[in-house]
């Protein structure tokens, strides 16, 4: 429970009695102490806070200036309290978020599973998909918040969280390439590739790479979905391209094997938790936007 300054509740007391004695009863305290402190407060501000009448007391301006100010900040401390309470034991809510495909397998779910054994009642509508499409529904209030790869910059758009994102290639551990701690596209031209379609931000960045190296890239598969291409890589042996947040559930289970790419333009992407500019979340999104910034932040770097 959230406990306002002894000061301001005092003052606030005072006024609303209009009496330092029927206060003082009110509050449980002694009337000459109420008084003192009532001094003491107007001593440190240098102006009489309350005008001293035969039976009570009456604001001075000064009075009137600072109850203001002092009962504004009660209100908004009981309104804080009462968000934490509802925070102790959410009961029920939705919460809407669009994310990358690099994290609707694993992280997402993972996290909000997690969530949900202090939060129950909190249920989730998750829709993933690619950056641009995401933006504009966050945009629309169709989510509440995006978790995606290298948003355009926008003043309508509030960052959360951003975390480096190299682009990495993701192979079966009996390739050739599997024992190397890094590699640059050019190492891949020997050997079959899937690709992801152009509407995957990693394809435009791949792209341009390919153009200004004149690179020629074996591409076996072109495919809209994540899963399709590491599926593709563990039957075929071909190499896959994934965000580095996208390759950490089969690296842990060493399926596959992730390597960073170190080409210049495949080291600085960005993942990035926005929600949209002067939007007031609900709760419910607001507490678990507060768990996700903390499950970004114990991500190997």
């Amino acid at each position: 429970m959230l406990h306002p300054p002894r000061p301001f509740v005092y003052l606030d007391a005072v006024a609303r009695a209009g009496s330092i004695r029927k206060a003082a009863e009110t509050l449980h305290v002694a009337s000459t102490a109420l008084n003192r402190k009532i001094l003491e407060i107007e001593a440190e501000i240098g102006l009489p806070l309350f005008e001293r009448l035969p039976r009570g007391v009456r604001l001075t301006a000064a009075g009137e200036v600072l109850l203001t100010a002092v009962r504004r900040t009660l209100g908004d401390l009981r309104s804080a309290a009462s968000q934490i309470e509802q925070l102790r034991g959410l009961v029920r809510g939705t919460v809407r978020i669009g994310c990358a495909e690099s994290v609707a397998s694993d992280l997402m779910p993972r996290t909000i599973a997690h969530y949900q054994q202090a939060h129950p009642g909190v249920q989730f509508q998750v829709v993933s998909g690619v950056t641009a499409q995401l933006v504009q529904q966050l945009m629309a209030d169709d989510v509440e918040m995006v978790l995606v790869h290298d948003p355009q910059p926008s003043e309508a758009l509030r960052i959360v969280s951003a975390l480096d994102q190299p682009l990495c290639a993701m192979l079966r551990p009996d390739h050739p390439l599997a024992g190397r701690e890094s590699l640059r596209l050019a190492d891949c031209q020997e050997y079959v590739v899937a690709l992801g379609d152009r509407s995957f931000g990693s394809r435009r960045l791949l792209d341009a790479v390919m153009a200004r190296a004149r690179l020629q890239l074996k591409v076996a598969l072109e495919a809209s979905a994540v899963q399709t291409l590491k599926e593709f890589t563990r039957q075929t042996g071909a190499i896959s391209f994934q965000f580095q947040i996208g390759t950490l559930r089969e690296v842990r289970t060493g399926e596959l094997v992730s390597i960073p790419l170190t080409d210049r333009v495949l080291t600085s992407s960005q993942l990035v938790l926005a929600t949209r500019e002067g939007r007031m979340l609900p709760i419910a999104a607001l507490s678990f936007q507060e768990a996700l910034v903390n499950a970004l932040a114990a991500l190997p770097h």
